[in-house]
């Protein structure tokens, strides 16, 4: 008996009308891109595992998909010997690992996979950029439009396989680039109709200053992990946290001001700027995040609000700069549909030092449950022909496909049924595939060299002749 066909969890199947949306999504990111003068590039699938591995923290190498090496194993004491937990193997229970555990799998999992499919597409191309640093001219902007794998747990907008749209500028330390950033962003998510979207910006030297005012500098992720979750565990859970992980109590009374941080952007940067005032680091920040905000207050925004919250600690383990995160509207509940930030030298782990480089991503799958909800999507958007022609015979077909193949020269999709067969038969496909239009081409068609076009939605058909035939498919 044959076993019943399925898809890993994680992973989806798209129809024809799903791949049509995505990639008119996709097409809309992808025009704005080169409209900003980013320039494609693709890297592979899979990276050699050393490439991968501890770029992306603890939680992050544990979501890394590894690629078995190419043939045979067995496991005895001249070829490689089991790890004394077995249950070290299963990604799920990697939390109860002690560290000689760990230290005793990872030499295991190095003996039998060299490889890992790509957990994003920022740290390939920190690669490609060390690799290809003599081809390349700097300031370099480049977008990347492919999929990524992560072993994580599945729900709603979070997929084992999804595409991640990526644009970054490597070679410049200018704040220009985060200001023309949050255009990009604007500009997309206006060409897509979603309006209202959120650009939340924080800056990490600000994280810093006030780990540093609050005497904490050597709790940074700890502090910043804890309020990162405000909005989930509100303020009692945040310091609950935060003196769970050594905090002092203390410390939590100079921070309160970050508990009520209201107003404007510029309300804002005032009081950050009475919290910084000992720090060097974090009033660095405060400049940092005042250029950006007045400059894009100055060019404007047409749909989108630049907010700034210092709650936002994306990214700690490479980020050194702005950091971004995009809202969807307040009328949708989905997580961020967009992220990014200031990397200061994220090449040196590949030996390049002294590189920045900034970047922005856009959440594909998550933009698509958005447009959707809010029907967004342009009727146009759609993977079916405008119009089907009736097949009545051979010399009817051939008639049909004259026009069919000037009708495509307009770039105008249409089809022939390849069949003689009943026409009830053919309408009744057409309708399933929902186009809009059949043609009708038979001997009194072709002999008044005219065409019959039929609308399959309201029922009127009308007779016409080529130009009427492209004009009408055409509106």
């Amino acid at each position: 008996m044959a076993s019943k066909p399925s898809i890993p969890q994680g992973t989806r199947d798209f129809s024809p009308a799903e791949v049509s949306k995505r990639q008119y999504i996709i097409q809309t990111i992808k025009n704005n891109f080169e409209k900003f003068g980013f320039q494609p590039i693709e890297t592979p699938s899979f990276e050699n595992s050393d490439t991968l591995m501890g770029k992306y923290g603890e939680e992050g190498d544990r979501l890394i998909f590894k690629i078995l090496n190419s043939g045979n194993f067995f496991f005895n004491k001249n070829k490689i010997e089991l790890p004394e937990s077995i249950e070290a193997l299963q990604a799920n229970s990697a939390e109860t690992i002690d560290l000689s555990q760990r230290i005793e799998l990872n030499k295991f999992t190095g003996k039998i996979s060299e490889k890992a499919l790509r957990y994003d597409l920022t740290v390939p191309f920190a690669r490609y950029v060390v690799q290809h640093q003599n081809e390349i001219e700097f300031p370099f902007k480049r977008y990347q439009i492919q999929p990524v794998w992560r072993a994580d747990r599945p729900q709603r907008g979070r997929y084992r396989e999804f595409y991640q749209c990526d644009a970054d500028v490597v070679g410049s330390k200018s704040l220009w680039q985060e200001v023309e950033l949050v255009q990009l962003y604007d500009t997309v998510f206006t060409s897509l109709g979603l309006e209202g979207v959120t650009i939340k910006i924080n800056n990490r030297k600000i994280l810093s200053g006030i780990a540093e005012v609050i005497g904490a500098s050597d709790k940074l992720i700890d502090f910043t992990v804890a309020l990162d979750k405000l909005d989930k565990i509100g303020e009692d859970g945040v310091k609950k946290e935060m003196i769970e992980k050594g905090i002092a109590e203390e410390a939590l009374v100079k921070v309160q001001p970050l508990f009520n941080f209201t107003g404007t952007f510029a309300d804002k940067i005032r009081q950050l700027s009475d919290l910084l005032a000992e720090s060097e680091e974090g009033m660095k920040g405060v400049e940092e995040l005042k250029f950006i905000c007045d400059n894009v207050a100055t060019l404007g925004l047409a749909t989108a609000t630049l907010d700034l919250d210092v709650t936002l600690a994306r990214g700690l383990n490479y980020y050194t700069g702005a950091i971004f995160e995009v809202a969807a509207p307040k009328t949708v509940s989905m997580g961020s549909i967009g992220g990014g930030g200031r990397y200061d030298d994220l090449t040196g782990i590949f030996g390049l030092k002294n590189m920045s480089g900034v970047g922005i991503s856009f959440g594909l799958d998550r933009i698509y449950l958005v447009l959707e909800e809010l029907q967004l999507f342009p009727e146009t958007v759609a993977a079916t022909s405008k119009a089907l022609f009736i097949n009545y015979g051979d010399a009817e077909a051939l008639y049909a496909s004259q026009a069919i193949q000037k009708l495509r020269k307009e770039n105008i999709k249409v089809e022939l049924y390849p069949d003689n067969v009943k026409v009830g038969k053919q309408f009744q496909y057409a309708d399933k595939r929902l186009i809009p239009f059949a043609v009708i081409a038979g001997d009194q068609e072709i002999a008044s060299n005219s065409y019959s076009l039929k609308n399959l939605v309201s029922g009127e058909q009308v007779s016409v002749d080529f130009e009427g035939l492209k004009n009408a498919l055409l509106a």
